[in-house]
């Protein structure tokens, strides 16, 4: 008798994550983890440090330094070909950081004359042009989750052109989180956490200038996003969805706003459970895995070096590694419908 696979709203079986190992303990809050041209992964931390982290063959921590600071909170970097760093710093706008003397300069902090707030992730297409978000014109950083409860919708996706001054390609985000692009730049992806779904912007061909979505009605609050060698893009997503926070962005907008200061001041431990889906350019989700009671919490971010899965955390201390399990060829991936 064949076995029967329970489906989640992914359209795929969770496969069991193994427990993640943590490394570089110092390493506090690595909210975002990316991977550079040496296979090192980088990261910035909640002291405002840029750091770099070297594996051996065998996975264990070879070395961890400090590259540079950015007197702010760093979230979302990514790597430059010329080796320097894009890093969207929550306080002080998009930085460019170089690894080699620890310089770090302000590339944007404003955008039509007004002051980039809650900057959150990046993403670079080959001609250079970069794609930022900003997660919430409302709150900060600090009251990230007071965003989500009130659903203020007022996350952005900004593009900055060579040579050129920060634009608005999207308004309206619900919490404008992770930011990515497809293998060959014919669009644009964002992460709306509030929302529970992966927004598409598309840059290339008939539909180009036109919004869609990659995914919707995902498990989880979907966070950081990163593409991987073979063109899919894993998600972290940092909590399970909540009832409780569905209802509230059903209710009208007073309600919502008196519900904040509630809602925060209750202080609430992310749940024990590690989870990350990969999808594929067609929106596809071709992995889901899953770990509960693991001993991390809120996983911000999910890349892939090698055979391991890298993640980062905006609460835990280290960054957490673990053994991708072998894909199981018996369960084949559906399309997740979009709308």
């Amino acid at each position: 008798m064949p076995r029967i696979r329970p489906r989640t709203r992914t359209g795929v079986a969770p496969e069991p994550l193994p427990d993640p190992r943590v490394l570089a303990p110092e390493a506090h809050g690595p909210e975002h983890v990316a991977i550079d041209a040496d296979g090192r992964i980088l990261t910035g931390t909640a002291d405002g440090a840029i750091r770099r982290l070297t594996l051996s063959p065998d996975h264990e921590l070879v070395r961890s330094e400090v590259l540079a600071h950015t007197g702010g909170r760093p979230l979302g970097l990514v790597p430059c070909p010329d080796g320097d760093l894009l890093v969207c710093d929550a306080r002080r706008g998009l930085l460019l950081v170089g690894p080699d003397d620890g310089s770090v300069r302000v590339v944007a902090d404003t955008v039509a004359g007004k002051p980039l707030r809650f900057c959150s992730n990046v993403a670079t297409a080959a001609d250079g042009t970069v794609y930022f978000t900003v997660s919430s014109r409302r709150h900060g950083l600090e009251n990230w989750l007071g965003d989500i409860v009130e659903n203020t919708a007022t996350g952005q996706l900004l593009r900055l052109r060579p040579g050129g001054r920060p634009e608005v390609v999207l308004d309206g985000l619900r919490f404008a989180n992770g930011v990515a692009l497809a293998a060959d730049d014919s669009y644009v992806a964002v992460a709306e956490s509030g929302a529970y779904r992966i927004s598409r912007l598309w840059l290339t061909g008939r539909r180009a200038g036109t919004r869609d979505l990659l995914i919707r009605d995902l498990p989880g609050f979907p966070d950081n996003l990163t593409r991987g060698p073979d063109g899919v893009l894993w998600v972290a997503l940092a909590a399970p969805r909540q009832p409780a926070v569905d209802l509230l962005h059903r209710a009208p907008a007073p309600l919502r706003r008196a519900a904040v200061p509630v809602v925060t001041g209750l202080r609430l431990s992310p749940r024990p459970t590690v989870r990350a889906l990969a999808i594929g350019p067609d929106g596809r989700v071709v992995r889901h895995l899953v770990r509960h009671r693991a001993p991390y919490r809120m996983a911000t971010s999910a890349c892939v070096l090698g055979g391991l899965l890298i993640l980062g955390s905006l609460l835990e201390r280290g960054i957490a590694v673990c053994a991708l399990p072998p894909r199981d060829a018996t369960a084949p991936a559906h399309p997740q419908p979009a709308g």
